[in-house]
């Protein structure tokens, strides 16, 4: 049974309502007509018909009130057996003076949160339903972000050991190539390896190209790690100027011999982040190393991928917001495929280990902090992903080129 005012208005997501339980039909009714101009209040008549109720409404339900004495199982069983099933309800017990020692005893185990003597006084009634249900909101709140936070790091560890598969792949192939090269010479007394070469700077090659995708798997390590201690301690202040973010990739990401001055960056219209470094520094190396897979694959006479600071609506009509573009030259990307990148795991690179899951990944980082994301690509004239950022407070236009 439930009952709310009809004047009342009431949140529509999320635990809100009051259950009132006790075995006299006419204590229910009361305490529903009496408090259902200012709470959503449902009534059970025993201990298993509210566990019943429960089971079916636990997402409405943010404060438990039941009587102590009743038929078969008491109250302080249904507030143990809650407390157990549904930890984001508070719970209170009515009780009467002969009751106060069992009353005391379920506050000591931790069972009830606070005592409500009958007769109920009005007044005290409804200022701990208040304070009963703002805790409750309190507690889903942060049950839901602890959910939020476990599954971010789950889905960034998964990212992450997809993308360090890559460049410690590459390293191992060039010691192994350095090792099937090393020719001993017992005759020589100088320590000095000697390692064939194909060509003259080959191994110099190797070694500073396998040092770079060392260094790049390390940050991302090192980022993982940093986001790992912020999500555990809540911590989402240290923001930073989309310009910082920008140089970083330019600096850290293990570009191909020549590929670094393919990239160019345009600062102009610098902003701050929302959030961490750590996530946008994986999504933007994402996008610039899809770009770069493209370019690779059918280069054109002059490769490009342009990094753009900007502000722009995201549809006709609605305000412009600060954005970041990746842009390249390539080939582009199938009309067919274009659809379905930002809601399913899809690539056009199956066959050299491409999983899709780049994308989604970025999609879902850029939700989380409140903005989007939006891909533009045209066959044969290359692709454009735009990261749209919210609006931040202490936004101020920084003019910077490089």
């Amino acid at each position: 049974m439930s009952m709310q005012d009809p004047g009342a208005v009431r949140g529509p997501h999320g635990p809100h309502a009051i259950l009132m339980v006790d075995d006299e039909p006419q204590a229910c009714k009361w305490f529903a007509r009496l408090y259902g101009n200012e709470f959503t209040v449902l009534t059970a008549a025993s201990v298993d018909e509210a566990l019943v109720l429960l089971g079916e409404r636990s997402h409405e339900v943010a404060v438990l009130l039941t009587d102590y004495a009743m038929p078969a199982r008491d109250g302080v069983t249904l507030l143990s057996e809650v407390r157990r099933l549904y930890p984001h309800v508070a719970r209170l017990l009515v009780s009467a003076y002969a009751d106060k020692d069992v009353a005391m005893s379920a506050v000591n185990q931790g069972h009830v949160e606070k005592i409500l003597e009958k007769p109920l006084d009005d007044a005290i009634t409804r200022q701990a339903l208040r304070e009963a249900l703002e805790a409750s909101v309190r507690r889903t709140r942060d049950q839901s972000l602890i959910a939020r936070r476990e599954s971010a790091l789950r889905e960034t560890l998964g990212f992450l050991a997809h993308e360090v598969t890559s460049p410690l792949a590459t390293v191992r192939g060039y010691l192994s190539a350095m090792r099937e090269n090393h020719r001993s010479n017992p005759q020589s007394s100088d320590g000095m390896a000697h390692i064939a070469q194909q060509k003259p700077g080959d191994v110099l090659f190797m070694i500073e190209a396998a040092q770079r995708r060392a260094e790049y798997a390390q940050s991302l390590v090192s980022t993982f790690v940093q986001t790992a201690r912020d999500a555990s301690r809540g911590d989402t202040s240290a923001s930073l100027r989309a310009s910082e973010l920008v140089r970083a990739v330019q600096d850290e990401y293990p570009f191909e011999a020549a590929e670094a001055g393919w990239l160019s960056a345009e600062l102009s219209a610098d902003f701050t982040l929302p959030g961490r470094r750590d996530l946008l520094y994986l999504v933007l190396c994402t996008l610039v190393k899809n770009a770069l897979i493209a370019l690779r694959a059918q280069p054109p006479q002059r490769p490009e991928v342009r990094m753009v600071l900007d502000r722009v609506a995201m549809l006709p009509g609605l305000s412009p917001q600060a954005a970041l573009r990746v842009s390249d030259n390539g080939p582009g990307i199938p009309p067919e495929v274009l659809t379905r990148l930002t809601r399913e795991p899809v690539t056009t690179r199956a066959d050299s280990g491409g999983s899709g899951m780049g994308l989604l990944f970025c999609q879902r980082v850029m939700t989380t902090l409140g903005g989007d994301i939006a891909v533009h690509s045209t066959l044969g004239q290359g692709t454009t992903v735009t990261l749209y950022f919210p609006p931040s407070p202490d936004d101020t236009p920084v003019e910077e080129t490089r």
